[in-house]
């Protein structure tokens, strides 16, 4: 297998037995592919074709074999059969993905052992896959089934794949947060979290907030440039809600989280970063929700005993309610970035806008960004005032199983941006025909209440805290607060929502955000166009002959 003058490697090709057949096995070193052909089908049937390229190889071994195997029917020709062992990703349908397997057979073990030692030196090669991960895991989410997921589903794939693993099973909140301050993380090729979106928010301000500190950033000044973590984040999903999960790979199945790590998926992802007054509050990737959202997540708290049909009995109770919340919003829009909310181009793996938006230099500071509005009063920014059910900014499409298209069905994953919707005070019904829109293909922008803007920075000022100097006036409000809290049916205005960040309540009734683009990398690749194993890989004929 030496490579020829050149540097060069010809093609491996052989013949070699699958089922009861012999196949012509071909890996092409230049395009990094495995492939199997039927040079005679049955019937001359059409499908005596497979390939998969090395990228998706999970591992390669040589197989034993035992006497009771050489004397079965498929076997008992061969002198002295030698046998090894192929895993690779196959596609199965609705982007879950599966670990598969293909042995190959022959009398020759020095060819054998060529094929073995092949293929293991492209894998090899394969550097963007992790040899060391650091892993938490959180007993305590959704079900309390997360120990159970991994030590089941996901740590014999990772074992498998030859990669070893640091486990650490959280005792209380911010315990990986907490532990990501003291370990070295530098030792590591990813951190894994097992459990829900609160787990994988912890592990991300644990590893941002590590990497800021290292580099000397202080996380306090909303102005500071954020140093980007390189350090890749994996997800196994096993919390109650696994939205990021979701709408980075497309299922929340833990085999196939476990399989885009092993392959070494990079997918980067923008950061929203939320401050008060100087001062550093959290970090979002998803949804940041004023109003119905966050008056959601408020009640739902109090019900967690409930499981996750809380978050219906609230939302109902939410809807019925039908607060409205006085403010200001205002923000600096990405009109330097390319697309827009409702340009109908969804975020896919590979994605283009994604890519150029990278690439594409940032705004300087002193003539785009907040020094510029604040001190001299520039007319870059743009000012709303209003009464609001709800104000929603979004780093992705927030896309789940019940809203296949999310809040905001164009929203990109690593475009430097995010989109911001104000809906407008409005009736319920209109209200209702809105969050309807969310479940079916109808344009969920297209109504007079609802506006939506692609934003690099906003922020928002609750009316309340403008008028917060008129003592008299405040007394009254409150007076009618609780009157609103105490018959919650009526349509009203209260003076102060709470935040929903990421599923996390995040009481300020000021804030400043601000995106930072690309700051984290996760082991995906974002939401695959087509996600049918058949279309792809040709399997078929394989699984009828073993």
């Amino acid at each position: 297998m030496e490579p020829p003058a050149g540097g060069r490697r010809p093609r491996l090709v052989s013949s070699l037995a699958l089922g009861q057949r012999a196949w012509e096995v071909i890996l092409e070193w230049e395009r990094g592919l495995l492939s199997w052909r039927d040079p005679q089908p049955p019937g001359g049937r059409d499908g005596g074709n497979c390939f998969v390229p090395v990228s998706e190889i999970i591992a390669v071994e040589e197989t034993e074999i035992d006497e009771k195997q050489c004397s079965s029917g498929k076997w008992q020709k061969m002198a002295k059969p030698h046998a090894f062992t192929v895993y690779y990703v196959k596609r199965a349908q609705k982007h879950r993905w599966r670990c598969s397997e293909v042995t190959f057979w022959c009398v020759d073990e020095q060819l054998c052992n060529q094929w073995i030692q092949a293929l293991k030196e492209l894998l090899e090669l394969q550097k963007s896959r992790p040899k060391q991960l650091l892993v938490y895991i959180n007993p305590y989410g959704g079900k309390r089934q997360g120990k159970r997921i991994y030590e089941q589903k996901v740590a014999p794939l990772f074992s498998l794949a030859s990669i070893s693993t640091d486990v650490i099973i959280t005792e209380h909140a911010n315990h990986a947060k907490d532990n990501l301050f003291e370990v070295n993380i530098y030792k590591y090729d990813g951190i894994v979290c097992v459990g829900g979106d609160g787990m994988f928010s912890e592990v991300m301000h644990g590893l941002i907030g590590r990497i800021q500190k290292d580099s000397g950033i202080d996380q306090n000044n909303p102005k500071a440039p954020l140093v980007q973590c390189n350090i890749r984040i994996g997800i196994i999903p096993a919390g109650s809600t696994d939205c990021i999960c979701y709408a980075t790979v497309g299922v929340t199945d833990p085999v196939t989280s476990a399989l885009h790590i092993i392959v070494g998926d990079s997918q980067p992802l923008d950061v929203s970063s939320i401050h008060h007054n100087n001062t550093f509050l959290k970090y979002s990737v998803s949804l940041l929700g004023y109003g119905f959202y966050g008056d959601i997540l408020k009640d739902s708290e109090k019900k967690r005993w409930m499981g996750t049909i809380r978050y219906d009995f609230s939302g109902f109770k939410t809807f019925l309610s039908h607060h409205y919340y006085e403010g200001t919003v205002s923000f600096l829009p990405a009109k330097h970035r390319l697309g827009s909310p409702r340009d109908k181009k969804r975020c896919r793996t590979g994605c283009y806008i994604c890519r150029q938006s990278k690439q594409q230099p940032e705004e300087p500071q002193k003539k785009y960004g907040l020094e510029h509005n604040e001190d001299e009063g520039g007319e870059d920014w743009k000012v709303i005032k209003g009464k609001f059910l709800a104000i929603n900014a979004v780093n992705m499409s927030c896309a789940c199983p019940r809203s296949p298209k999310g809040l905001s069905p164009a929203a990109h994953l690593a475009d430097g941006s995010i989109d911001l919707i104000l809906v407008r005070k409005c009736s319920r019904f209109n209200f209702l025909r809105y969050l309807v829109r969310h479940t079916n293909q109808d344009d969920q922008f297209d109504f007079t209440f609802v506006e939506v803007y692609r934003v690099k920075k906003f922020q928002f000022t609750s009316k309340h805290l403008e008028d917060s100097d008129n003592d008299g006036k405040d007394v009254g409000k409150k007076r009618f607060v609780q009157f609103c809290r105490d018959h919650p049916a009526c349509c009203c205005n209260l003076s102060n929502s709470i935040w929903n960040c990421d599923g996390e309540t995040l009481d300020s009734s000021t804030i400043e955000v601000r995106v930072h683009c690309q700051l984290m990398k996760l082991f995906a690749r974002g939401i695959e166009e087509n996600s049918n194993d058949e279309a792809i890989y040709n399997q078929s004929t394989v699984e009828q002959l073993l």
